[in-house]
């Protein structure tokens, strides 16, 4: 098991945003959020995903779990 890293603003808002992508997608799926709402949510995932860390092992995995996660939005909001 890899050890956490310490809480950062930057680490913060990289694991929201890849706790957000499954949300999001859920609520697509399931009619609870409509397209531009869940467009509005995938844009800070985006935002937060090119304020990453560099160098931080922990932030690089989270922003490519971002990065799958946004394409597998933009097809559904195709």
């Amino acid at each position: 098991m890899s050890a956490i890293s310490p809480p950062s603003p930057e680490l913060n808002r990289l694991r929201a945003a890849a706790g957000l992508i499954p949300l999001i997608e859920d609520g697509l799926r399931d009619s609870k959020i409509d397209p531009e709402r869940a467009a509005l949510m995938a844009e800070f995932c985006l935002w937060a995903v090119n304020q990453k860390l560099e160098g931080n092992p922990e932030a690089s995995r989270l922003a490519g779990d971002i990065e799958q996660g946004l394409e597998r939005l933009k097809a559904q909001l195709a």
